[in-house]
């Protein structure tokens, strides 16, 4: 081993592989304040320009998981199944599967996170229900999770504390579009809880963090490879991120749209994705089926009305009210409606995910720092998508806002995200690729 800091630094500068005491060294010192943040800086740097090998990865992951506690899911019955999205804007996919999921026998435990950058929060979109309780004790995710089949609360400040940290100071060092070290932190928080499988949903196109393709894959082959080399079997999807899902971006919205969605009123891309996911999270489960024999569990799961009794049920044992599930008016409401119309006639080619979450922001659905406060009313209802055709000045969006005062740059964004030509545009394929411990192959509809 390197005698100290500065030794792992430059080694890992040249290119050089670190051993596992190495990299605990730089990790624990960091976390325990003997690590200055100027040295940490370079050394993530140093990963970002020269990466890590798939052992070197495996080991630092492990090191951040030890650094806080973990929860044991032990005492719950059952296989527990967990999944991950990599953040989009329109994405509501972890309430729509969880509950199929559970009506079909897996439990869903989920440490979600809050809204980051342009893309919407799973957080902020449960706490625009009434009394929701997003942040639980180890005692009440278990118990939570044995009563209803399902559990979506936030990370505690004990989990993985070394990555909070760290990623505090890659925000701040331009490091964070590292496939590593994000590999790193994702996983080291999924570990953390103590599920039986991992699904993971990795976004890409317009409105990803990974908008390439290639690297979204390099992404999803570094976390299944964590997830399997520590002994938890994992699986990834790569879906496209091209326009928003659903018709719904904004946080009451989005809840409305997933109670639909439940209620088997939802639109296509949703219910595509959630069995896409769905089946995976059965088939991690142990449970080895067809994706048509799983879309006709979940669909009988949503007919039957299980499905969003256990939806209603998990909201309710969060401290929640469930009434939303039947009444939308007790849901936050924005104070100023607006529709956008469509500019010319033709059809609609392409909407920018990023605008539109940049566009959602400026309704005030989302921050730009991290204090900010939300309006859980706000956002955008779509009336059309990619491949439609439509008439001049019908409406495209239905702007709900509590800041009139934005509404110009709104629409401006609007424009700038919709675009609308003379010829039919095929709409995006929606799931990609399927990436396991066998390697990555195209996922067929």
């Amino acid at each position: 081993m390197a005698n100290g800091m500065y030794e792992i630094i430059s080694k890992k500068r040249d290119g050089l592989e670190l051993d596992r005491e190495e990299i605990s060294f730089a990790i624990s010192g960091y976390a325990r304040g003997g690590i200055p943040d100027y040295q940490m800086a370079a050394w993530l740097m140093a990963v970002y320009i020269r990466g890590l090998s798939e052992r070197e990865l495996a080991d630092l992951t492990e090191i951040m998981l030890a650094s806080g506690d973990r929860i044991s899911l032990d005492e719950v019955p059952g296989p527990k199944i967990d999944k991950h999205s990599t953040g989009g804007v329109g994405d509501k996919i972890s309430f729509t599967v969880a509950p199929l999921v559970a009506a079909c026998g897996v439990r869903v435990p989920m440490l979600s996170g809050r809204g980051l950058g342009h893309t919407g929060g799973t957080l902020d979109k449960l706490e625009a229900i009434p009394g929701m309780n997003v942040f639980l004790t180890p005692g009440e995710i278990r118990r939570v999770l044995a009563e209803t089949g399902m559990v979506i609360c936030g990370q505690t400040d004990d989990i993985v504390p070394a990555d909070k940290k760290i990623y505090a100071l890659r925000d701040a060092t331009a490091t964070v579009g590292c496939i590593p070290l994000i590999a790193s932190s994702i996983m080291s928080k999924k570990l953390a809880l103590g599920t039986d499988g991992i699904v993971l949903d990795v976004k890409t196109g317009s409105g990803a963090f990974m908008r390439d393709e290639q690297d979204a894959l390099r992404l999803c082959r570094a976390m299944v490879a964590i997830g399997e080399k520590t002994g938890r079997p994992t699986l990834g999807l790569i879906t496209n991120m091209d326009q928003p899902l659903g018709r719904a971006v904004g946080n009451s919205l989005e809840i409305i749209e997933t109670i639909e969605t439940l209620k088997g009123k939802g639109p296509e891309d949703i219910l595509r994705v959630t069995f896409a996911l769905g089946v995976c999270m059965l088939r991690t489960a142990g449970r080895t089926m067809s994706e048509t024999q799983a879309a006709e569990l979940f669909r009988e799961a949503i007919a039957s009305g299980r499905a969003l009794g256990i939806f209603r049920r998990f909201v309710a044992a969060q401290g929640g009210d469930a009434r939303v599930c039947d009444d939308y008016s007790l849901l936050p409401a924005a104070a100023v409606r607006e529709e956008f119309l469509a500019p010319a006639s033709g059809f609609i080619e392409a909407i920018d995910s990023f605008r539109i979450g940049m566009a959602a922001i400026d309704t005030g659905a989302g921050r730009r720092k991290k204090e900010d406060p939300i309006a859980y009313g706000s956002g955008f209802v779509f009336q059309a998508k990619v491949g439609d055709r439509i008439e001049k000045g019908q409406s495209l969006v239905t702007v709900h806002t509590d800041r009139p005062d934005r509404l110009p740059s709104v629409r401006e964004r609007l424009g700038e995200a919709i675009r609308v030509g003379p010829r039919p545009a095929a709409p995006p394929k929606l799931v990609r690729y399927v990436v396991d411990k066998n390697g990555v192959r195209p996922w067929s509809d």
